[in-house]
């Protein structure tokens, strides 16, 4: 059975959930100057947004049936799939944790919470940046030039989410030197933060692993 292909819905799926990501600048500006109109308006995009990701996601599965004729296999297009969806999903719980706690954020770690966030960020954009050479891979047969391409910005993609992991290091031990002067229970939320940033950078590589999986069949 023949249908729409559904790598360019993929592409697109991967996009929105890179804007839902992106969304998280403004609105870690608006928690550090603790303005929570604004904070409450920046999180009510991102669950927009991760809505529409989750729509693009359903769209997409009822378009892969077990009867489709694809040139990779259709579980392995499910796995890339649900990894996408977890950056935008993780979005959400970010932004929901930080507006219902109303989070501080200790001045002596803003500028590097900003950092992880923003290398973190770049990590996902690599991602996409992988997944658009979807339909350059499917027209060269998922081999040959094109196929040393995706494994170069996939290599660069490890090498981002690795920076991320170091970033993320050196935030925690960041904050460790200033807890002792802030609530307990805000200091377990704050560590809790600081490994959902890094997870964004984590499911970003696992696109790209789940992408190499489909070059190495």
């Amino acid at each position: 059975m023949f249908a729409r292909s559904p790598f360019k819905p993929m592409q697109e799926h991967i996009i929105k959930a890179q804007a839902s990501a992106a969304e998280l600048i403004p609105f870690f500006d608006a928690v550090i100057a603790n303005d929570w109109n604004t904070a409450s308006e920046c999180q009510h995009r991102i669950a927009a947004i991760e809505g529409e990701a989750d729509d693009m996601k359903r769209d997409i599965r009822q378009r892969l049936p077990a009867s489709i004729f694809l040139p990779v296999p259709r579980t392995d297009l499910l796995d890339l799939l649900r990894m996408q969806d977890k950056i935008a999903n993780r979005a959400k719980d970010i932004a929901g944790l930080m507006l219902g706690r109303q989070m501080q954020i200790p001045e002596p770690i803003q500028d590097e919470l900003r950092e992880l966030l923003r290398t973190a960020l770049q990590t996902i954009e690599q991602a996409v940046l992988a997944l658009s050479e979807l339909d350059e891979l499917l027209a060269a047969g998922f081999r040959g030039h094109e196929v040393d391409i995706v494994e170069r910005l996939i290599t660069e993609l490890d090498r981002l989410e690795h920076k991320t992991d170091e970033h993320e290091r050196e935030l925690r031990a960041s904050l460790f030197r200033v807890e002792r002067d802030l609530w307990p229970i805000d200091v377990m939320f704050l560590y809790q933060i600081i490994q959902w940033v890094g997870d964004l950078a984590n499911r970003a590589q696992q696109v790209g692993s789940r992408l190499q999986l489909l070059l190495a069949r």
